[in-house]
């Protein structure tokens, strides 16, 4: 271990320098990584090092096991809460040996993080409390820079992005060219996932979103823009799909949120599939339509997130437009809507329910809580007074459908 007294308090010219310093003062091999655990800097091997190190390196990033596991055994939350070093205990299972580490940051923001492998021979606390605060400071500036350098890579992408979702980009070739000249490289298939938020999405939940796209969804998002309370991913495919894949990231991405940051989203929802990015409107158009339908349809749309999986829902707000360029009135609904009012009747509801429980006289009598006998009752005075003929299938699918396009009004 050198003598210097203050070792860390000069500039330094490379990251690199940096790492080899900490290692020669501390005699322990040293990594230097972002706020996103990708690796920016290391030193030379000493005695002390482990598998987790040595696939870092080779990988370029710390593995994503490595990453869940630390965040599994408390060890990340607790770096990110601290000021000072911490001592972070071995997991032999992902073969990563004991470590101290500390994490670089300007004010509440996380600019990354120093790791050291002690060993079997730790050095005193009071020691590297203070040698590893100086060298997170003189880390600070450094990653100041290729912080705001990453940030400007982002703003780019994320405005490319958003010209996307405008529409008005021209044809495929139009937009694999600009994407050639900011050196992207796009997915040959695509879905655009959208994911709310109960408010409007904060500087911290950015950070939040940005850390779990670099990790956990790492090479499964390959743009992504923030439009006030919404995320809008544009979710990479590797082969023509009738829809993504059976965890899309918006699931991964919201029970990542939820169970790392306490921060959850509402339901998302996925567009079709496309290879032409021109259509990467469309997509979005269509998961917000999801959205949109499931706030309409709790219940009949709980558990859909592609708008491949709305079935005939996603022809609703077709059926309304229509109705509105085309000003009609069912004259069978209204009027038993008529009946209704003037008798406190149900017969409008009791057709509903008849109707969504595919004409099953128990099971429909059972939804509404009456006996059989009064539904059958019901269903005569339906048929008379409204015209319909419940035998018939086309006179029923014509309620069903302006019934359910009643609840987008």
């Amino acid at each position: 271990m050198r003598n210097d007294k203050e070792p860390f308090e000069r500039s330094f010219d490379s990251l690199e320098q940096l790492a080899d310093t900490i290692s020669e003062e501390l005699q322990c091999s040293v990594t230097i990584e972002d706020a996103n655990h990708k690796l920016i800097a290391y030193s030379s091997h000493h005695a002390e090092t482990d598998p987790a190190r040595i696939s870092t390196i080779i990988g370029k990033r710390v593995p994503d096991k490595v990453i869940q596991a630390l965040w599994r055994e408390g060890a990340i939350p607790r770096l990110m809460k601290s000021e000072g070093p911490l001592r972070i205990a071995s997991i032999g299972e992902i073969g990563l040996g004991d470590r101290i580490a500390i994490a670089i940051r300007k004010e509440n923001q996380i600019l990354g993080y120093i790791w050291i492998v002690t060993g079997e021979d730790p050095l005193p606390q009071a020691f590297l409390f203070g040698q590893l605060v100086q060298a997170a400071q003189a880390a600070k500036t450094k990653l100041l820079q290729l912080h705001m350098t990453h940030r400007r890579a982002e703003q780019s992408q994320q405005e490319f992005f958003r010209q996307l979702l405008s529409g008005d980009v021209g044809s495929d070739a139009d937009v694999r060219r600009r994407a050639d000249e900011l050196g992207l490289s796009l997915p040959a298939y695509f879905c655009v996932n959208v994911l709310p938020f109960p408010a409007e999405i904060a500087d911290k939940q950015q950070q939040q979103i940005q850390y779990l796209i670099t990790t956990t969804l790492q090479g499964q998002i390959a743009l992504h823009a923030i439009d006030r309370d919404r995320l809008i991913l544009l979710e990479a495919l590797p082969a023509r799909l009738t829809k993504g894949p059976s965890i899309p990231a918006l699931t991964r991405l919201t029970e990542q949120m939820t169970q790392r940051f306490e921060s959850a989203p509402l339901a998302g929802g996925i567009g079709s599939v496309y290879d032409d990015y021109s259509r990467v409107s469309a997509s979005c158009e269509e998961a917000v339509a999801v959205i949109r339908l499931r706030q309409r349809f709790p219940v009949e749309l709980k558990k859909v997130q592609y708008y491949t999986d709305l079935g005939f829902y996603r022809l609703l707000p077709a059926v309304e437009h229509h109705r509105l360029a085309h000003p009609y009135v069912n004259e069978s609904l209204r009027l038993l809507e008529n009946y209704d009012l003037e008798h406190n009747g149900e017969l409008l509801r009791t057709l509903e329910v008849y109707l969504c429980q595919d004409s099953n006289l128990k099971a429909s009598a059972e939804a509404l809580h009456i006996h059989e006998n009064t539904l059958s009752y019901r269903l005569k005075r339906i048929s008379h007074i409204g015209g319909i003929d419940l035998d018939r299938m086309d006179d029923k699918v014509t309620c069903y459908l302006e019934l359910k396009a009643r609840r987008l009004r």
